[in-house]
């Protein structure tokens, strides 16, 4: 996986991670992945249903030691 940009929100409650990961991703060109780091556990949710929503394609997601990396292709 070829990513782009690392964006750490650990720390950030929702909806700041959302927030910070669209303006993120306002930044890549068409295609780019996005890694996205996320402590709170709504992030799982919501990065999910917000990739959809917004076009973007949630490649992968896992959790290591209590923080969660999303890794989000822009469309």
């Amino acid at each position: 996986m070829n990513v782009k940009q690392t964006l750490d929100t650990k720390g950030l409650s929702c909806p700041m991670p959302i927030v910070k990961t669209k303006k993120a991703m306002d930044g890549l060109a068409s295609g780019g992945i996005l890694e996205v780091l996320a402590t709170d556990k709504g992030a799982v949710n919501d990065l999910s249903a917000w990739s959809k929503s917004s076009g973007h394609e949630l490649l992968d997601h896992k959790e290591e030691d209590g923080v969660f990396k999303f890794y989000i292709q822009k469309g």
